[in-house]
């Protein structure tokens, strides 16, 4: 079967006129963090498919335990249930009663979770404290993709449960400190986070925000909103800051995606690749600028294939010839 080919291009309008995006979109406010939330539970009703019954017997008998009744462990052995590993983030402010995501997933030899409902599970934290327990019906996924070759088999040994934990204890939060926010870019930038601290002084008319590094921009509070400061935090989500694009390429070796962004130059070169030869002069690829995204155009046009360009990228990146930063994945 053919790999397909992608090319993804940042247009030439878009380099005259530069995306705004408003400040939520790249930052967020210091104490507004998730916390990841883990488990060891059981997954029960499993229509034989679950553990063969050497890892999950211990945990059962213990279980049955617990609601007293005395069964010898080696009684209880079932390939019903599954032990499993249950995973969740919990947002920031979250409060005592709200429903959250889980994920569970196999850890012994259970074939699929498909049918199964999670037995109450604790979920802890870092910390080692309970935040939240999670129970109820494991979901894997749509129907089997049997005869269509377009459709990926599904993976059942991880399943889902839907608002399956509830929170049990609050993680304390603090958006202002000392009558100040701090502000985390989620992409630490040296130009963003001075272009942040400028669209945020413009907005109010006065120096409130300072760019303290590349990743976090300082944001004092005006005295009419020490009473009510989530309504100036919701202002300054709404702060638009022009984005900064960095010249970047991103290669996928293994399904020959190559995506563009930025503008990215070339210096003039020339070449020979195979059965052809592509020049470089005068900053022009033929009739057109000297770019990434047209020279791939003109590659493909010679009859290179993916790998073929992919290659061609790696080589001139380490020679010099491309001024951007080149990530293979």
């Amino acid at each position: 079967m053919k790999k397909v080919f992608l090319l993804v291009l940042i247009s030439a309008s878009l380099m005259l006129f530069p995306s705004v995006v408003r400040l939520k979109d790249i930052a967020f406010f210091s104490g507004a963090r998730d916390n990841q939330l883990f488990g060891v539970g059981l997954v029960v009703g499993l229509n034989g498919t679950g553990d063969s019954g050497n890892v999950n017997t211990p945990l059962l008998a213990e279980m049955v335990k617990k609601f007293g009744v005395q069964i010898p462990a080696d009684s209880v052995k079932s390939r019903n249930t599954a032990i499993v590993m249950v995973l969740a983030d919990i947002p920031p402010f979250a409060k005592n009663g709200m429903r959250i995501n889980c994920v569970v997933a196999s850890l012994a030899d259970a074939k699929s979770l498909e049918g199964g409902f999670l037995v109450q599970t604790p979920l802890y934290g870092a910390d080692g404290r309970v935040y939240a327990v999670a129970q109820g019906p494991v979901s894997v996924g749509g129907l089997d993709a049997r005869e269509s070759a377009n459709l990926q088999k599904r993976y059942k040994v991880v399943g889902y449960i839907p608002g399956g934990a509830i929170v049990e204890r609050d993680i304390p939060s603090s958006l202002a400190e000392s009558d100040s926010v701090t502000i985390f870019l989620r992409e630490p930038n040296v130009t963003m986070a001075a272009r942040v601290a400028s669209a945020i002084n413009k907005k109010f008319e006065m120096i409130l925000a300072k760019a303290v590094d590349p990743s976090t921009v300082k944001v004092v509070i005006p005295t009419v909103f020490r009473d009510d400061v989530i309504t100036f935090l919701a202002i300054l989500e709404d702060v638009e800051v022009q984005l900064d694009s960095p010249a970047r390429i991103v290669v996928n070796e293994r399904t020959g995606t190559v995506v563009i962004g930025g503008n990215v130059k070339l210096t003039d070169f020339v070449v020979s690749y195979g059965n052809f030869t592509i020049s470089v002069g005068s900053g022009k690829i033929g009739d057109k600028e000297a770019t990434v995204a047209n020279l791939v155009s003109a590659l493909r046009a010679a009859g290179a294939t993916p790998q073929d360009i992919i290659a061609i990228l790696q080589v001139l990146h380490k020679a010099g010839y491309i001024a951007a930063e080149l990530v293979i994945m």
